[in-house]
């Protein structure tokens, strides 16, 4: 049964939605042929969850009350784990043969049919908010293990430091928890809970009396839920298993590799660890391939700042360098670039350190200093193979500079990675490292300098007046004007009550000129290099505070982020 109004008035009426977008999606849909909640979607105009929110209301399908509801352990266990993962769903209650169902995506077939055969009742669908359902599964079937595994772990004492092995947990022990169906799910739901949660990264950090686990999300940490001091062996050791580590050996770090499959599919996950005073420590990178390969145009950066770039890429040779910290989206500017070029007439070679993210058409190679491939030795290789655009995971020494530079003069387009704190900056350190500064003069075509903003949660976006104090210190890039409206986010369950949701990034954008070339075969300092810089070049705090003007950051976003970066 719907409710007669169609899906481009609900979510015009819910304001997802403006006439222009609507207008634009329903030619598109024409085009292609296809429905209109997916054509949105394409274009960026709504979420998955926005349409299934909204066909669930078309379709007059009932919200469930996840926060304030408890549901019977026999109906919890009848629907298994793994396809509660698997199709992001819970049961809710049964009645008269009738199985009721929250479901983030209330209209996946497929996993009706499934939960049918499994539990032998027919099943009513209620739509679940996705935040809430991520909260009811960690409470429902999170909770479950840790209870299925307290009869199989002994209590450790609370004096006992050395717990994993050398207490009353054998390897081998260790080795049976780890296969556990319980334990599994418990890995697999924190895996899950992050993917989902857009985390770039998850701690789980033992301390004297319990562990935490921490998700890093657009960059900052947030402490997601504890875990029982006893159930830490068991989870580590199910990690290193998954990772393929050693893991009877606790008292030397160890990295290793899982592929793990999400809902959107395969994710790569890069697993370290150390040793600590309480237990072994483990970070996991989370490489989400379909959440990283984004295009050139979606990067965030303005019209002038993406001509000047496309300007550089486009060059027959030269070496173009992108610089930031650790953390500010190197890597995902270097693949958009090289996608954004990429040709089957052209041979395009990278070296990585690791490579993150497998690029189609393109030759990719890893670094492995235990073998002897280092930048430098790699490069030189890579040199033999005929390639037309060479990609340099990150220029660390003179000899990395100087065989990349010859390589741009040679007639290659090279593109690397430098960590400074301007554009600017890129040229002085290249210098100091020993580049000659008329080779490199003749060879660099442009450096874009970056980081990496939180963007506002659009569910709870407002305007509000920031504090004075935040205002004057952005003041010494631009004046920055009082009367303009800014925003923040209010919090709410899309953002996790932080008022910010996803990631985009601010520019620096400096193209080397004939009047820049000249200056730096001088061996300039960075203040001339910025005086000398062409009419397009603003700085990211300048690039900043006009994203904070139009409602995509706040003032003490582009405030944090650009501290310490010297200003025009």
């Amino acid at each position: 049964m719907f409710t007669g109004k169609k899906l481009g008035q609900l979510l015009h009426e819910k304001g997802y939605i403006d006439d222009t977008s609507l207008e634009s999606a329903v030619i598109q849909q024409q085009v292609r042929n296809c429905k209109l909640g997916r054509v949105l979607v394409d274009m960026g105009q709504i979420t998955n969850t926005q349409l299934n929110e909204t066909l669930a209301l078309q379709g007059q399908i009932p919200t469930a009350d996840l926060e304030n509801i408890e549901i019977p352990q026999e109906i919890i266990s009848m629907v298994p784990a793994e396809m509660v993962s698997k199709y992001n769903i819970l049961p809710i209650s049964r009645q008269n043969g009738q199985l009721t169902l929250a479901m983030a995506d209330p209209f996946q077939l497929q996993a009706i049919e499934d939960l049918r055969v499994v539990t032998g009742c027919s099943i009513r669908r209620q739509y679940g908010n996705p935040h809430e359902m991520e909260q009811a599964i960690l409470k429902y079937y999170g909770s479950k293990v840790a209870r299925m595994l307290d009869d199989l772990i002994p209590d450790q004492t609370s004096d006992s430091v050395d717990i994993e092995i050398d207490g009353d947990l054998s390897a081998a022990k260790l080795h049976e928890l780890a296969r556990e169906p319980s334990l599994v799910n418990l890995v697999n739901l924190i895996l899950l809970e992050a993917i989902e949660a857009r985390a770039s990264d998850i701690h789980i950090e033992p301390f004297e009396k319990e562990v935490k686990i921490k998700y890093r999300i657009d960059g900052l940490l947030s402490e997601k839920s504890s875990s029982p001091k006893k159930l830490q062996a068991a989870i580590i050791s199910r990690i290193k298993i998954m990772a393929d580590m050693n893991i009877a050996e606790r008292f030397v770090p160890q990295d290793g590799h899982i592929e793990f499959m999400g809902k959107n599919g395969k994710v790569d996950i890069r697993v370290s660890t150390v040793p600590t005073i309480f237990g072994e420590s483990i970070t996991m990178r989370i490489l989400d391939r379909s959440a990283a390969l984004i295009s050139l145009k979606k990067l965030g950066m303005n019209p002038t700042t993406l001509g000047g770039f496309n300007h550089c890429l486009n060059k027959a040779h030269g070496v173009v360098l992108v610089t930031g910290p650790t953390g500010s989206g190197k890597t995902t500017t270097l693949y958009a670039a090289l996608n954004s070029i990429y040709s089957p007439t052209q041979k395009i070679i990278t070296i990585e350190d690791p490579v993150e993210y497998q690029l189609d058409g393109i030759i990719q190679m890893p670094v492995n200093p235990r073998r002897g491939l280092t930048f430098s030795r790699g490069l030189r290789h890579i040199l033999r193979q005929d390639p037309n655009i060479i990609m340099v995971g990150e220029i660390r020494d003179k000899e990395t500079a100087d065989i990349a530079i010859r390589a741009a003069l040679t007639g290659h387009l090279v593109f690397s990675t430098l960590h400074t704190n301007n554009a600017a900056g890129a040229i002085t350190r290249l210098i100091d490292m020993g580049v000659e500064p008329f080779l490199l003069a003749s060879s660099l075509e442009g450096v874009i300098a970056q980081r990496l903003v939180r963007n506002i949660c659009p569910s709870c976006k407002t305007e509000y007046t920031p504090e004075e104090s935040v205002l004057s210190g952005l003041d010494n890039s631009i004046e920055v004007s009082r009367t303009k409206t800014v925003y923040h986010g209010k919090g709410c369950n899309e953002c996790n009550q932080t008022g910010m949701k996803g990631r985009s990034g601010i520019f620096e954008l400096l193209r080397v000129t004939e009047k820049l070339r000249k200056l730096i075969a001088t061996n300039p300092t960075t203040e001339e290099i910025l005086d000398a810089a062409p009419s397009d070049h603003i700085s990211m705090r300048h690039d900043g505070i006009e994203k904070m003007f139009k409602g995509l950051t706040t003032p003490e976003e582009v405030l944090r982020v650009t501290q310490g970066i010297e200003e025009e």
